[in-house]
């Protein structure tokens, strides 16, 4: 199964200068328990914009850059190569960025989106998805708190 998580604003508005324009300490806990002992697959700016490879997972990094690798990562040239890779071990999960996310979406099976119930200054956006071709299955309400000083929820939708 194909996976794709993010969390995103109102707007759809996922990063901005190559970052989250949001603290969620929750919501990165909440990817951690979703995507461990996971395969995951990201665009190379997403990968460097971590420090390294996230463990207990297979990291996937598509690139264009033939002589770019890293250790704990396993490095793709084309995103079917990746989704199969992605598929082979039961859930696989998707987790940015933007331009990854558009090339991947009509290929998921599930969403997992954080909705943050605010309207952030952004550059990079989760691509649109249709309510006709996408069923919510679970809408849990995440804590609002000193930490986590947004309203927001965790959503799950499937593919109809």
């Amino acid at each position: 199964m194909i996976s794709m998580i993010s969390a995103h604003d109102l707007n759809r508005v996922i990063g901005k200068d190559g970052d989250m324009p949001w603290h969620l300490p929750d919501d990165l806990k909440y990817f951690q328990k979703i995507t461990s002992g996971h395969s995951i697959l990201m665009g190379r700016k997403t990968f460097e914009s971590m420090n390294g490879p996230l463990k207990n997972r297979k990291n996937i990094v598509l690139t264009r850059d033939e002589n770019w690798q890293h250790e704990g990562a396993v490095k793709v040239s084309d995103l079917e190569e990746g989704m199969k890779l992605l598929g082979e071990a039961g859930e696989g999960f998707v987790i940015g960025g933007g331009e990854i996310y558009k090339m991947a979406l009509e290929k998921a099976d599930r969403l997992y989106i954080t909705l943050i119930h605010e309207e952030f200054e952004g550059d990079t956006y989760f691509p649109e998805y249709s309510k006709d071709q996408w069923k919510l299955t679970s809408r849990v309400k995440g804590e609002k708190n000193e930490k986590n000083p947004y309203d927001y929820e965790y959503l799950v939708y499937d593919r109809i």
